[in-house]
Parts: structure tokens; C-alpha cells; sequence
């Protein structure tokens, strides 16, 4: 019997394990994580879990009984230290296990500040995992003031959840403007207005130079010389994907695991799917950090694994809910030398260009927009300039 072994138990490996069998796949098949809770919803952590509103076994995935049924055997709380891709086995503490077919869905980790600067004081927080989230909750129920290093969407997030429990707020980002990497200007004009709105104090251009104090972080030093007291700090500085095993390995790696179009790395044996891994789309090759590219390559990656060969189409799409506001992205922007806005007063969406045609859009509050651009830009067509800044045209006309 075939024994398919999936390393890395979040939102892609649940997935893969899940599709395996409704696709009939009767062999044998282990989940392994390293956190001991069963695979769980990573997005509402910034957001409702901590705020309070949602409990966790809403988190879940699926309920650990839901894998018994399955027949998955799930190994929580294991730590992989190593694979031999010749011998096709893997070392979980002094167990020696062997495989038929691999697949790393390892997800990725946090950047974190360096210890010398400050960066393993109690009180430093990530938001990553359940256990990131759950240290911080006193901090967030105590109020004080907090500082965030970062202003990406997780650092922007968690601001918001800071700002709606009533905490002081300090948002420090190194680059010239916040979302500078990912979204246009406009885009960070908008959310810097809205946290503004919301009393966030949002230094741009200006970085952390240290945090200070005993054990427990007391202040910030930032790189224009001025000091804050701060009572805990959350790094929202991006994330770098788990490939280390794969490394070990002698995998292939290129901006973490590379993989073909049908998710298969460099060993005919060994897929990839989810943050972790990269793969070709549209003449380059990419990454994505998203719950739906996590869900649909995995679920093409099980296909594959059972001897199929359906190429990986990506259709990338991302959210975001800060405050009332709740942003959907569709499409890559990379590239663009155009942005048009459509300014509906509530709803607002700017709208991605490159030589004349759309290729992503940002909606805040704007489901429409979001909804007919995802189309547009999945069907290969486009719409004109003129009419995506136009908030009286019929968006729709251009899906017939």
C-alpha cells in the first residue's frame, strides 16, 4: 500500500490531505505539524481571534475527528529533522519513516528582529501562529501603548486591533510610504488616512533602531533619534517561506521550493504547494502568500501525486479587513505604469494598468469592482481607463 507523507499541517497541507481522498486515494497517508493543535484558519488571528470574536475551535479547519474518519494519521507537535530523498524516508525524533510521494506545504515564518537590538525581549510579539497570538492577548486586554514595526497588511491589521481596543498606537515603516511593496500610492494614501482617522500615529521613512529595557521591552529608539515608551511591540516585517528541509535535502530551492507547473520539485517524488514553494506563471516564476493559492495548489498538487498532470493556472486573489473596511485584491500589479481611481464616496477601487491593460485592482469596500476586475483580468481581456474611473458606468457590460 502506498504510504503518501504531507509535512507541514496549515491551510495547504489540510488541504492536499483532504483532496487525496475525495479523490479515492485509499493508501496511506500522514500529516505532520509542528504546532499541536489540528490545521486551523491563519487570517482571523489578526483579526477576530484577536479581537475576541471568534472562538477557536471556529479556527479549525476541520475538527480532529473529521481526520480519523479519513483515515489520516496526524502527527502534531513533531518536528521533521530530516529527509533522505534516496532512501525515501524522513526522521521524525528517532523514528525512521518511509514514503512513496513527499510533499512539503511548510508554509512560512516571520522575519524577526535581532537580538541585538532588542529583538528577544519579552513583550516582542509576531503574528503568526496561534500561539504568537494567544502571548500577546494580556498585552491587547491591558491597553498601554504599542508599537508596530512594519506597515504591510499584517502590521496595518494589527494596528487596527490595537486602535479598536482602545491601545495607543505607533506604526513605524522604514520605507518612504506604508504597503510601498505591495500597493500603489493611493492605495497607501487610503489606509493611512483611515488608521489616522482612527487615532494611529504612523511614522513613515523612519525605522527602529533598538528596543530597550530589562527583560521586558520598555521603549524604542527609532533612526531619527527620537524615543518612545512603549509597553509591548509586535514586528510585521514580511515573511520568508520554510524551505530549510527542503535545502537539507538537495531540493531545488528559488525563492523558496521550486516546483514545475504540476507543483513537483526537483525530485520526481517530492511536491510542494503553498507559501513555501514557487512555480512558473505567465513567463516568470513567483510565490504566492495567500489562503486561495494555498488551497487550489494543493488541491492540484494531490491530483498530480495520484499520477495525474494538470498544470498549477494560478488566479491570485488576496483580502484584508481593517476597521469597517474590507480590501480584495485580484490580480498581480507588478509592472503597472498606470493606476486610475474610481471614487464611489463608501466604495473606492483602484484600478492597475500596464500598456493599456488592466492587470490587478485594489477594492476597499467595493465587491463589484473586485468581482468584474477578478473576471476581466482571469479571462485575459480589459477594461478602458476611462470607464474603470467612472463610478455611473456599468462595469459589468464588459463581461458579456
Amino acid at each position: 500500500m502506498s504510504h503518501f507523507v504531507i509535512i507541514g499541517a496549515g491551510q495547504a497541507g489540510s488541504s492536499l490531505v483532504c483532496k487525496l481522498r475525495a479523490l479515492g486515494f485509499d493508501g496511506e497517508i500522514t500529516l505532520i505539524g509542528e504546532e499541536p493543535v489540528v490545521p486551523y484558519q491563519r487570517p482571523p488571528l489578526s483579526k477576530k481571534y484577536l479581537l475576541g470574536e471568534m472562538d477557536l475551535e471556529r479556527l479549525f479547519l476541520r475538527p480532529e475527528a473529521f481526520y480519523a474518519d479519513q483515515n489520516i494519521t496526524l502527527r502534531l507537535g513533531t518536528k521533521v529533522s530530516g529527509v533522505d530523498p534516496q532512501a525515501k524516508t524522513l526522521t521524525v525524533g528517532d523514528e525512521v519513516m518511509s514514503y512513496d510521494q513527499l510533499a512539503f506545504t511548510t508554509g512560512s515564518a516571520p522575519r524577526t528582529l535581532p537580538a541585538a537590538i532588542g529583538g528577544d525581549l519579552a513583550g516582542v510579539f509576531a503574528v503568526r501562529t496561534l500561539a504568537d497570538v494567544d502571548a500577546m492577548q494580556g498585552a491587547f486586554d491591558a491597553g498601554g501603548h504599542v508599537l508596530i514595526i512594519g506597515g504591510g497588511y499584517i502590521g496595518l491589521e494589527a494596528a487596527a486591533v490595537a486602535a479598536k481596543k482602545g491601545l495607543k498606537v505607533t506604526l513605524v515603516e522604514m520605507a518612504d510610504r506604508i504597503l510601498q511593496r505591495v500597493a500603489c500610492a493611493e492605495t497607501s494614501d487610503y489606509f493611512r488616512s483611515l488608521h489616522q482617522s482612527h487615532g494611529v500615529e504612523i511614522l513613515e521613512g523612519v525605522g527602529l533602531k533598538e528596543l530597550t529595557g530589562g527583560e521586558q521591552v520598555a521603549g524604542a529608539v527609532l533612526s531619527d533619534g527620537s524615543e518612545l515608551d512603549i509597553d509591548f511591540a509586535i514586528v510585521g516585517v514580511g515573511i520568508i517561506p520554510e524551505d530549510s528541509l527542503a535545502k537539507d535535502a538537495g531540493i531545488t530551492l528559488n525563492n523558496g521550493i521550486e516546483t514545475n507547473e504540476y507543483g513537483q520539485t526537483s525530485d520526481p517524488f517530492i511536491w510542494a504547494a503553498g507559501d513555501c514553494a514557487s512555480f512558473p506563471f505567465q513567463g516568470n516564476r513567483i510565490r504566492l502568500e495567500s489562503v486561495p493559492n494555498a488551497i487550489d495548489q494543493a488541491e492540484i498538487v494531490a491530483q498530480n501525486m495520484m499520477g495525474g498532470s494538470k498544470e498549477y493556472v494560478a488566479t491570485p486573489w488576496f483580502w484584508s479587513d481593517q476597521y469597517e473596511t474590507k480590501l480584495q485584491i485580484a490580480g498581480l500589479n507588478s509592472g503597472y505604469d498606470e493606476v486610475v481611481v474610481r471614487d464611489g464616496g463608501d466604495a473606492q477601487s483602484h484600478w492597475y494598468y500596464r500598456k493599456g491593460t488592466l492587470i490587478a485592482v485594489d477594492a476597499m469596500n467595493d465587491p463589484r469592482a473586485y468581482m468584474v476586475a477578478k473576471r476581466i483580468i482571469e479571462a485575459g481581456k480589459t477594461i478602458p481607463q476611462e470607464a474603470a474611473s467612472d463610478p455611473q458606468s456599468d462595469l459589468k457590460a464588459f463581461l458579456r
